[in-house]
């Protein structure tokens, strides 16, 4: 498909999603139109009052009932200072329409883009890099916001030129008209074959651009990665060849863009030339009346130069277009895991989880479960163990419905959670994961993350709980100590167990701990078994863990290899079985009495 296609289906979809805004679209649309007929009269004017100079009692406005010359010229000093003041009263409103439109359209797709972006699919995230995210939620999403700013205005604009001042030659000589407009044909030609030609060059500025802020977004998150590797020149000259890349990606679009208005220049001389010297000669002869030709050479200004700037519109026009694509196309990514709004878990939810046959592979890499079938009563408390990538973290991906599975089905309470809305099915369920985020705020703000109405002592408790507390009352602030972005200002340990009092404030009857101890100290993990031991009372726990230490007192603990269950039982039972567990028991404990000994 060619780029004039591609932008014009562009701007069809574009106008199918503003359908809401179509009032304020109409309404600066007309603003504009009536702004440029202002702007077009004075050089009509102009010509009427050379007219009046040379012809006097016989000129144009006589016969309009103005007999001498003077009250002419009084009349049309009038008519000047009326237009004029429509013409400023019409360009402030057009502005105010056009900058308003186009800040509300900008803010509402943003949003719309991002709610969307909530909702879509883990699956999506997991091949999408979050700098390209951000690069369409912002970026892409400016540029609209450029074009409709000025860009919307101009390009309506030197349409009604067009027809206005065409209109107003050929009344008043039809050939002039012909000589003014033979230009035009090779200048919109023109328009559209740079069009064609940048088109795609600006659709590869798009993505440099995404790729630019990916790099800048990934860079920035691992600063500590790349200090300690001392990797700070290799970065900036990687960064570099990305920013090279999007300055070369706009050189070549720039290079296009800028060959249309020396083009166009010469075109345009070509027509004024024809209207001064034809037009010229037919007045010498008496053929044409002096004020018509003053009116002709002034409106051939004001019909050909403005069509230099199509050149800058249609540059605005193409990036406004090229981002509109991206933005669209990702309102328009499918959400797969639907959401059954209005159908909540049945109250009070007991916590009784089931996996019955769960089959479900990653697309990326085939891997996944197959035919898991556990059950978990309310209260107990489930412990998953097993190598990386052996499936354990998936069957809580499929709990909380961060994908569908492609055979079985996941139930709580007996109830398909396929079958509930996600908002109930997830706020039955706490999760406690070994990449702890903490958003940039307060203490207090991520303990009360999931149920924000909380008060003090509902927020104390659970950090009393989780064991936070007493390291939160030796911080300068307490509870509104900032944790920076991510939560950088704390250690790891205290991020682990902030973790753990925000999912419990929550109360959720499900808690899921995924491999909630295998990054911290000895003497948290020994903290949180304390709290555990306390948060597992009357609540169905799922924990994953590689220290086997930490899940002893489990009702059950399932070994998962290859997507499958191998061996489930109490950690006695395990031991006495001597089968996978046994050996990785002997292991861990075997390696644990060798340090000691070594220290």
């Amino acid at each position: 498909m060619s780029s004039s296609a591609n932008s014009f289906q562009a701007l069809v979809r574009l106008l199918r999603y503003a359908r809401g805004y179509r009032r304020r679209i109409i309404a600066a649309t007309t603003c504009s139109i009536i702004n440029k007929i202002f702007d077009i009269a004075p050089e009509i004017l102009i010509g009427v009052a050379i007219d009046v100079v040379v012809n006097q009692e016989r000129s144009f406005v006589a016969r309009l009932g103005f007999t001498t010359p003077q009250e002419q010229i009084l009349m049309l000093a009038v008519l000047t200072f009326f237009i004029w003041a429509g013409e400023s009263i019409f360009e402030y409103l057009y502005k105010i329409l056009w900058r308003n439109l186009a800040q509300r359209l900008q803010a509402d797709m943003r949003l719309d883009t991002y709610e969307h972006a909530q909702r879509l699919d883990m699956a999506f995230f997991e091949s999408r890099s979050s700098g390209q995210l951000v690069a369409t939620m912002n970026d892409d999403v400016n540029q609209l916001e450029r074009f409709l700013d000025g860009g919307a205005n101009s390009l309506i604009q030197v349409g009604v030129t067009v027809v206005a001042v065409g209109a107003v030659f050929f009344v008043i000589s039809p050939l002039i008209a012909l000589l003014a407009f033979t230009p035009i044909p090779m200048i919109i030609w023109g328009a559209f074959f740079f069009q064609r030609k940048a088109g795609p060059l600006y659709a590869d500025v798009r993505e440099k651009v995404g790729d630019l802020a990916s790099r800048l977004s990934n860079n920035l998150s691992g600063i500590a990665t790349i200090k300690s590797f001392t990797s700070e020149d290799r970065e900036a000259a990687r960064l570099r060849a990305t920013s090279e890349a999007y300055v070369e990606a706009n050189r070549r679009a720039i290079r296009v863009s800028s060959a249309f208005i020396p083009v166009i220049r010469m075109a345009i001389l070509a027509g004024f030339l024809a209207t001064f010297t034809v037009g010229g000669m037919l007045a010498l002869r008496g053929d044409l009346n002096v004020g018509a030709y003053g009116v002709l050479v002034f409106l051939t200004q004001r019909l050909l130069w403005p069509l230099t700037g199509l050149a800058e519109v249609i540059d605005l026009f193409e990036r406004a277009m090229a981002s509109t694509r991206r933005i669209l196309d990702l309102l328009a990514v499918p959400i797969t895991v639907k959401d059954n709004e209005g159908k909540p878990l049945a109250a009070p939810v007991r916590g009784e989880v089931s996996f019955e046959s769960v089959s479900f592979h990653y697309a990326s890499s085939g891997v996944g479960v197959d035919g898991v079938s556990l059950r978990v009563p309310e209260g107990n408390t489930l412990a998953l163990v097993g190598a990386t990538g052996s499936g354990k973290s998936t069957l809580i991906k499929l709990l909380l419905r961060f994908y569908d599975p492609e055979a079985g089905r996941v139930c709580i309470d007996g109830q398909p959670i396929g079958e509930v809305s996600l908002n109930s099915l997830r706020q039955s369920i706490g999760l406690v994961s070994q990449d702890v985020y903490l958003f940039e705020g307060s203490i207090r703000d991520n303990i009360a993350y999931g149920k924000p109405d909380a008060d003090e002592a509902e927020v104390i408790e659970a950090a009393r709980t989780a064991e936070a507390w007493d390291f939160i009352q030796e911080l300068p602030q307490g509870l509104d100590t900032p944790v920076g972005e991510r939560g950088i200002r704390l250690s790891g340990g205290q991020r682990q167990r902030l973790s753990l009092a925000r999912a419990l404030l929550k109360d959720p009857p499900i808690l899921v701990l995924d491999e909630a101890t295998s990054a911290v100290d000895n003497e948290t993990e020994a903290a949180i078994q304390r709290s555990l031991l306390k948060i597992g009372l009357g609540r169905t726990v799922i924990m994953i863990a590689h220290r086997l230490s930490t899940i002893v007192h489990a009702d059950e603990i399932v070994v998962i290899d290859g997507g499958r269950v191998v061996e489930q039982g109490t950690h006695g039972a395990l031991i006495e079985r001597g089968g996978r567990y046994a050996a990785q028991w002997k292991v861990q404990t075997g390696a644990a009495q060798d340090a000691m000994a070594l220290s």
